[in-house]
């Protein structure tokens, strides 16, 4: 249910964020009688959107601030009011919040800098804040941060200049951002698109209200379409993923920029699974399994917003292309490929049709009409309905270069589109034209979406398939990890590793650890050969590099005496268990499953193709937390190299489920001891038509010390 309300309507109870965002009333300490600077900004703004609620200026050396009544403090403004503006310096704040707590305010927001950004004793300052305003219930946006806006209700609480030319109209669309500057960026490059921004925030330091707070807020309102965000940090993975599964629950379209790619660590040095699962790639992993939508750059988080808001999503990828120029339906097809649209052919009726209609174009998709159109621009209107309805495309693009700017055809051409496409407005049509802003949005405001560049319209359009994916497919159930594991988890070596990790229902190959020549002998006659020997010690993460490893072996006990011969020429530092004995493993493909421990998000699931050479591949998919079997299963799927496990060419089909159950056994694993484990890795697991075994296990643990992993 959405928390919207009507202005006063005491039946509805507000939460602080309700009070926050719909204010009914606002204080504004430090309010100046000059509009040009920060602390008057937000007062001339709230005056000239013509504020529905109470204005109270704080200010203790006036009586008038701005034509407005003001008051010499807090305590003097008559009732309570919903959100507090503070426009103080840093020296003054925190008697301003504990102001805020002792009158009983929901939220307060502090633009004032000096905090956590600047160093240790500003970070002290900012706890002090936020343990003053969390002792006292107040919700606080920043410090260091812009403010917000709710434009619908004309509060503009905010002192960015991106408001300088006005308030928005009031839209669907929701900005949240942790930079100022950036927000502000945001909602100007709105207005130029024409988009009306209803809601607007900066969270600055984030001492309390967060991007995830606000999302989770803004995801719940009726009244807001898509929300951009715009993010440089997270400092709880936890109530992001929340927050997205609340956007993804209400179906409401979120597309962030994300910036910042970090290293994954010193751990990587050991794992070949912390490689794999760097911090950016965690980020993509949490946007893609709830259905956001990551953009790259500040034009395409633009453009998909726009897409998004216009309120049509396509229900699949068949895209259908209508142009009057061959060249530009050649552009398209190949921006198509290139983000995942399907240019699929028109069916024989539907092609016999556009023969009928016009001999001169073309009469498949794409379809070009060539210039005939324009003797009967009932062409078009034909065209777009022979497309739609004999095509059952999902989208369709309809690039028409500058005629729709001609005082010519202008017109005629937007009405031609609109009567084509008017039974199929459940689903988006986008034009590719370049015209006069006033011509533009003449065929927006007809229900189209304009581009002026076929590969942006493209993006855009796959983008919108893409968020209904993620919206549909995916789910939020994830499977219960179950118990810690009961024994210690550091200084295992492979041995113990696959004994811990067998029983959190891994499957291995019997093995044997030897310590002799003579034990090498003995247990090769009860394993069979031939055998695969590998050294055991927890000081080598890697065998193969030491010469650790022999495969085929027929004589244990002369390939005991070697492996041990040459790991110790090669590292004399390490310790050296012995050696382990297991068969030889039937055919199959290499898997890479593990875990890696992300700061922010916990534990992340990886697979991959394995082998020695899994970080030169990167053909990885990661998902974050535990996982069932059943998205475990879509977790291979999404594997570019997954044709090779399902049959690729007249290969065999791999026992997909076996693997399924490896890879969230080791999710549970993981999660249940996310507090003990770094990472673990199975390199590889061999995948067969029967089945799926691990072949080498690694468990990581923190050290005493403070390394990412210790083995002692």
């Amino acid at each position: 249910m959405s928390s919207t309300y009507e202005p006063g309507d005491p039946a509805v109870s507000r939460g602080s964020l309700d009070r926050a965002f719909r204010p009914r009333s606002v204080a504004i300490l430090g309010a100046s009688d000059d509009p040009s600077r920060i602390s008057g900004r937000a007062l001339h703004y709230l005056l000239r959107a013509g504020f529905t609620g109470e204005i109270f200026p704080v200010n203790h050396k006036r009586d008038i601030v701005q034509g407005t009544p003001a008051y010499r403090s807090l305590a003097d403004v008559p009732g309570v009011p919903d959100i507090v503006l503070i426009a103080l310096p840093a020296a003054r704040l925190a008697d301003a919040v504990r102001e805020c707590v002792a009158k009983g305010v929901a939220a307060a927001v502090v633009y004032a800098a000096g905090f956590a950004e600047t160093g240790d004793s500003g970070a002290r300052r900012q706890t002090e804040l936020a343990a003053i305003a969390r002792e006292g219930g107040l919700r606080l946006f920043g410090p260091n941060c812009l403010g917000l806006m709710n434009s619908a209700l004309g509060f503009v609480g905010t002192f960015s200049s991106a408001f300088d030319a006005g308030t928005p109209k009031g839209g669907g669309v929701a900005i949240a951002s942790q930079s100022g500057a950036y927000g502000g960026h945001l909602a100007y490059l709105c207005r130029e698109r024409g988009l009306d921004v209803g809601y607007w925030v900066s969270t600055g330091n984030e001492s309390d209200v967060d991007v995830a707070t606000c999302i989770d807020w803004l995801a719940r309102q009726d009244d807001v379409t898509v929300i951009m965000a715009y993010l440089e940090g997270v400092g709880d993975g936890d109530r992001l993923r929340a927050a997205l599964a609340t956007a993804r629950a209400h179906r409401t379209p979120v597309v962030i920029t994300k910036v910042g790619k970090s290293a994954a660590g010193a751990a990587a040095a050991a794992s070949h699974t912390a490689s794999l699962a760097g911090a950016d790639d965690v980020y993509d992993a949490v946007f893609a399994e709830s259905g956001a939508y990551r953009a790259r750059t500040t034009q395409e988080q633009i453009d998909i917003a726009y897409a998004c808001a216009h309120g049509s999503f396509p229900k699949g990828r068949r895209l259908g292309i209508v142009t009057v120029s061959g060249g530009f339906g050649v552009e398209l097809c190949d921006a198509a490929e290139q983000y995942g649209l399907e240019v699929a052919g028109l069916p024989e009726a539907a092609r016999a049709r556009l023969r009928e209609l016009n001999p001169m174009g073309s009469d498949d998709n794409p379809c070009d009409t060539t210039a005939n159109w324009l003797n009967d621009p009932a062409l078009i209107t034909r065209t777009f309905e022979i497309m739609y309805g004999g095509g059952d495309y999902d989208c369709v693009i309809g690039s028409f270069t500058i005629l729709p700017d001609s005082p010519t055809f202008g017109a005629g051409i937007r009405e031609a589109i609109r009567a084509g496409t008017e039974r199929y407005l459940d689903r988006p049509t986008a034009l590719c034209m370049q015209a006069r802003p006033e011509v533009v949005r003449a065929y927006e405001d007809a229900g189209f979406l304009v581009f002026g560049d076929s590969d942006r319209a493209v993006r855009a359009l796959a983008a919108l398939a893409r968020i209904v994916e993620g919206f549909d497919e995916h789910s939020d159930e994830a499977p219960d990890p179950g118990l810690p594991t009961a024994g210690p988890l550091s200084g295992l070596s492979e041995a113990g590793a696959q004994e811990v990790l067998a029983a959190a229902g891994v499957p291995f190959l019997p093995s044997r650890l030897v310590t002799s020549r003579a034990d090498a002998h003995e247990a090769a006659g009860e394993l069979g050969m031939p055998l695969a020997a590998k050294v055991v010690s927890v000081d080598l993460a890697h065998k193969t590099d030491v010469g650790g490893v022999e495969l085929g072996v027929t004589d244990a006990a002369a390939a005991f005496e070697l492996i041990t011969t040459r790991v110790a020429a090669a590292r004399p530092d390490a310790r050296i268990d012995g050696v382990l004995l297991s068969p030889m493993a039937p055919a199959g493909v290499e898997i890479i499953v593990g875990t890696n421990t992300d700061p922010v998000f916990g534990p992340v699931i990886v697979i991959g193709f394995g082998g020695v050479t899994a970080e030169l591949h990167r053909d990885v998919v990661l998902r974050v937390g535990a996982v069932t079997v059943e998205a475990a299963r879509e977790m291979v799927l999404g594997l570019r190299s997954a044709p090779l496990l399902t049959g690729h060419r007249g290969g065999p089909v791999a026992d997909l489920e076996a693997l399924a159950r490896v890879v969230s056994a080791v999710s549970r694993f993981a999660v249940a001891n996310r507090d003990r484990v770094v990472s673990v890795e199975l390199n590889p697991v061999l995948v067969g038509p029967d089945g799926a075994v691990a072949l080498d296990a690694l468990i990581l643990t923190p050290s005493k010390e403070g390394h990412p992993w210790t083995s002692d």
